[in-house]
C-alpha cells in the first residue's frame, strides 16, 4: 500500500465528511465550466497562456533582469534568494533593520514551501494570516489542505467551536456571517496594529517593474496600507512580459480558481508611497532546476488556480493531507516529484490516470500525462513497491499469450468456487476497505463469440 492510501485512510474512514468534501469540491469545478462556456474565446484564451508562459520561461533571465531593472527605477528594492534558507533570512534581516515584531501576512503558497511563518515565530515576530481561510488554519495550527480554498476541509460547525474556544464569541452559533463579523473584528486589530506587511505575488509585470495580487478579501489591500514595510516574495517563474499578457491571466485565473469573472481585488503595486518600503525577494529554490528538466519543466507554468485539484477525483475524494508534499493533489503530485521523487514517489499512486486535470489547467499543462510519466521513471530508479511489481509481473506473465490469459480466466472462475472466507479477509485489500470481490460471468465474451451466442448487428446508416 503506498504513503498516499495509508494517510488516506483516516479521511475516508468520516463516510459523510468525504461525501461532503467532494461535493463542495465538484461545485467549484462545475462553476468554473459555467465561466468557461461564457468566454467564446476560452480555448484561445488558454493556448495563449501556454504561449506566454513558455516563451517567458524559454527568456527567463532576460524577463527576470528587465524585471528587476524596471522596479529599482520605481524605487522598489529588489532581493535574491538562491533556496528557502536565504529567503527567509532575508525577510528575517528586513524585519530586523525596521524594528517591527507585528506582521501581516496575505496568503502565498510560497512561505508555506520556505516555512516562513515558523521561522519567524522562532524570533518573536508575530506572522498573522490575514486570508480568512488561512487564519483558520494557522489557529487551527495545520497547513492549508487546498492552495486556493485553504479551509476547505473544515466544517462551519468546526470553524464555530474554534473561535469559541480562542475569541470566546457565542457558544454553539456556527453561522457563516457571524462567524465572519467575529473574524473580522479580531483582524481588524492585527491590521491596525502591524509594523510589516507581506503578500504574494500572482504576477511580475517585466516591462513595468510592477508586480500583481490578486485576493477576494481585499487582505492584501488592508494590509498594505498601513505599514512602512511591504515585502513581497515571488517564485522567479511567476514573471511575465506585459501588461498585454497580464490581461490574458486575469481571464483565465479566477474562472479557473472559483468560478468567477475576476478575482474582488486585482491590484498593482508599482511604487512605494512617500516614506514607504517596498522589498521583493524573487526565490529560486528548485526551479531552474526544474527548468532544466525538459520532461517536467511544464509544470512553472502553473498560474496556482487550483483547478486540478477541484476536479481530481482522487484529490477531492481522500482530502489534502493524503499528500505528503505540501500541495496536494496533481499540482503537488508533479512538484513533489520534482523536488524529490525518493522522498514524494508514494504521492504517485494517487491518481486515477483519468487526465481531467490537464483538461481543466488553464496554462494547458499537461499535469496527468506528467504523473504518468513519473511512474516509468519510478520504474527506471527501482523506486516502485515490491507488491505492485509483483503484480505487473503476474500480470505481464498471464497477458503474455491467450493460452496462458484464458488459463488465468478459468483458474479465477474455480477460486469462486471456494468458501467466500478464503478470498474475502484482511489479506485482500479491496476486502479490507469494505469492497467484495465481484463475480465473473458464466461464460467469457470469446467463448460466447465462438460458440456463435453474440448477435452481430450492421451499422445503422444514418
Amino acid at each position: 500500500m503506498s504513503s498516499h492510501s495509508k494517510a488516506a485512510a483516516k479521511f475516508i474512514a468520516d463516510a459523510p465528511r468525504t461525501a461532503w468534501h467532494d461535493k463542495a469540491l465538484f461545485a467549484v469545478r462545475t462553476k468554473r465550466d459555467k465561466m468557461m462556456h461564457e468566454v467564446p474565446e476560452w480555448e484561445a484564451l488558454r493556448e495563449a497562456s501556454s504561449q506566454i508562459k513558455r516563451h517567458t520561461l524559454s527568456h527567463l533571465a532576460h524577463y527576470l533582469e528587465e524585471f528587476e531593472r524596471n522596479a529599482t527605477a520605481n524605487g522598489i528594492v529588489v532581493h535574491w534568494a538562491a533556496d528557502a534558507d536565504e529567503m527567509n533570512r532575508t525577510v528575517w534581516e528586513l524585519i530586523s533593520a525596521h524594528g517591527g515584531k507585528n506582521l501581516i501576512k496575505s496568503k502565498s503558497m510560497l512561505s508555506e514551501e520556505c516555512g516562513l511563518t515558523p521561522y519567524l515565530l522562532q524570533r518573536g515576530v508575530d506572522a498573522v494570516e490575514s486570508d480568512l481561510g488561512e487564519r483558520i488554519m494557522q489557529l487551527l495550527h495545520e497547513p492549508p489542505s487546498h492552495i486556493v480554498l485553504p479551509a476547505i476541509a473544515v466544517r462551519r460547525e468546526e470553524v464555530g467551536a474554534l473561535f469559541e474556544k480562542v475569541w470566546h464569541t457565542e457558544p454553539g452559533n456556527s453561522d457563516p456571517t457571524y462567524l465572519t463579523h467575529q473574524a473580522r473584528i479580531h483582524l481588524r486589530s492585527k491590521f491596525l496594529g502591524a509594523d510589516i506587511a507581506m503578500t504574494g505575488v500572482n504576477f511580475a509585470v517585466a516591462e513595468a517593474g510592477a508586480f500583481a495580487v490578486c485576493t477576494n478579501e481585499g487582505n492584501a489591500d488592508l494590509g498594505t496600507s498601513f505599514p512602512d514595510l511591504h515585502i513581497a516574495i515571488m517564485g522567479l517563474e511567476k514573471v511575465i512580459p506585459d501588461y498585454r499578457a497580464l490581461a490574458v491571466f486575469t481571464r483565465l485565473l479566477a474562472r479557473s480558481a472559483t468560478g468567477q469573472p475576476v478575482t474582488a481585488y486585482t491590484s498593482l503595486y508599482r511604487r512605494p508611497a512617500p516614506g514607504k518600503q517596498i522589498h521583493v525577494i524573487i526565490v529560486d529554490n528548485g526551479r531552474t532546476e526544474s527548468l532544466a528538466n525538459a520532461a517536467h519543466r511544464n509544470m512553472l507554468k502553473c498560474l496556482r488556480c487550483g483547478a486540478c485539484m477541484n476536479t481530481c477525483p482522487v484529490y477531492r475524494r481522500s482530502g489534502g493531507y493524503s499528500y505528503s508534499y505540501f500541495i496536494p493533489g496533481p499540482l503537488g503530485i508533479n512538484l513533489g516529484m520534482l523536488r524529490s521523487p525518493e522522498r514524494y514517489g508514494g504521492n504517485v499512486s494517487g491518481c486515477s490516470l483519468c487526465y481531467s486535470c490537464s483538461d481543466v489547467c488553464p496554462a494547458k499543462i499537461d499535469l496527468g500525462e506528467q504523473i504518468y510519466a513519473w511512474r516509468q521513471e519510478m520504474g527506471e530508479k527501482n523506486l516502485i513497491d515490491w507488491h505492485k511489481k509483483f503484480m505487473v509481473k503476474g500480470m505481464d506473465f498471464a497477458m503474455g499469450g491467450p493460452g496462458r490469459f484464458y488459463a488465468a480466466v478459468g483458474a479465477a472462475r474455480i477460486a469462486e468456487y471456494l468458501p467466500r472466507f478464503v478470498l474475502n479477509n484482511k489479506l485482500n485489500p479491496w476486502y479490507a476497505y469494505g469492497r467484495d470481490i465481484p463475480h465473473f460471468a458464466r461464460s467469457t465474451f470469446n467463448a460466447r463469440w465462438k460458440a456463435g451466442k453474440v448477435k452481430s448487428e450492421k451499422p445503422t446508416e444514418r
